[in-house]
């Protein structure tokens, strides 16, 4: 797996419960996989003769982020390396314009866009559209980060000048906001989880919710727009689909293909974790189920308040929560940064979710 944080960290959990034999390409020996125990090989994942070197004799390569140049992957890919996904499905999470403009051809819904690269399309689709408008460069950016609103033309002008190239959006009203996973097997076999409700903060996720509280026929429809978009691009592994409810439907906000932290709650709360999944899809065996394990499954984030902070200080406070499963990532604290998550397992999403709240609270010193 090229990747070395927390989700290479879990994936290497269920490397070890299969047998896997499972290794991770680390920039460092402090990441959270290395951390956790995963063998790792040391190399600069934008650097490609690094790249290549560290990814000999892999029998196949996976991923566990999208900051590898995509040039770089097709290279080692003509050389003979085999990813899963593929280079091509991968650039979908890799290129945002790119993924705008195909999943528009392959007619799934997406937001009104333009993708620009001088000024006066900026002022044409403001025109069009209005201010605000939500502007994000194609590559780059995650939790919130690369995400901007701009108010005005001097702000476009100013961030243009910068990124070289945007893609545009209206800024949306939101009922609310969506995701699922589908896995897919090399041998066709596809499998979808439950729809689940997330709540962004900042930009970043903080909390998930399953299964979704939104009509049958709503959450459906989530399911088949994202087993149709893994068949239509060839995905294998796990994809997850984030899709905004707004009044005139759902619309597809963005796509990764690899575990993804809408997909850590099924851990405990679904019969097969999204990381056993994975290793299950890209390896050609049989898919596992995605019942869930209890009515109502609530997972929420452990962010970082500060450097000093580390949520490991207040783990024993936190296992007082009894009901709450902890995962901690051995990730230097600092403001923002996903240091953990917390999951809890009931009968009912409002006290699920009010005790992984109080667990997580606790881990991040507020409490």
């Amino acid at each position: 797996m090229i990747g070395a944080g927390q989700l290479a960290r879990m994936t290497h959990q269920a490397a070890i419960s299969l047998g896997v034999d499972f290794s991770v390409v680390a920039r460092n020996a402090s990441e959270s996989a290395v951390l956790g125990g995963a063998p790792a090989r040391i190399a600069d994942p934008t650097n490609r003769r690094e790249l290549e070197s560290a990814l000999a004799g892999a029998s196949i390569v996976t991923f566990d982020h999208e900051r590898i140049p995509p040039d770089t992957l097709r290279a080692l890919a003509a050389a003979g390396l085999k990813f899963a996904p593929s280079v091509d499905a991968k650039l979908l999470a890799q290129d945002k314009a790119h993924a705008r403009r195909e999943l528009a051809r392959l007619g799934f819904p997406v937001p009104p866009f333009t993708v620009a690269e001088q000024i006066d399309q900026v002022e044409s689709f403001a025109a069009e559209h209005g201010w605000p408008l939500v502007a994000k460069p194609p590559r780059g950016g995650y939790d919130g980060r690369g995400v901007f609103e701009l108010r005005r033309l001097a702000e476009a002008r100013a961030l243009l000048a910068e990124a070289g190239t945007l893609v545009l959006e209206p800024r949306l009203e939101l009922i609310g906001e969506l995701a699922v996973l589908v896995a897919r097997s090399t041998t066709g076999e596809i499998v979808v989880y439950p729809v689940v409700e997330t709540l962004q903060v900042d930009g970043m996720c903080r909390e998930i919710v399953a299964p979704a509280r939104v009509p049958p026929d709503e959450a459906r429809l989530a399911s088949e727009l994202a087993c149709s978009l893994a068949e239509a691009i060839d995905a294998t592994g796990v994809l997850a689909l984030e899709l905004f409810r707004t009044e005139r439907g759902l619309l597809v906000n963005e796509l990764a293909l690899r575990p993804h932290n809408s997909g850590h709650y099924s851990i405990e709360g679904c019969v097969t974790s999204q990381f056993e999944q994975h290793l299950r899809a890209i390896l050609g065996w049989p898919l596992g189920s995605t019942t869930l394990t209890a009515p109502a499954v609530a997972t929420v984030n452990v962010i970082g308040r500060s450097t000093e902070l580390d949520p490991r200080a207040s783990l024993g406070r936190a296992l007082a929560v009894r009901a709450a499963h902890i995962h901690l990532y051995a990730k230097q604290p600092r403001p923002g940064r996903k240091l953990g998550h917390v999951t809890v397992c009931g009968d009912d999403l409002q006290s699920a979710l009010a005790e992984a709240h109080r667990a997580a609270r606790i881990l991040e010193g507020q409490a």
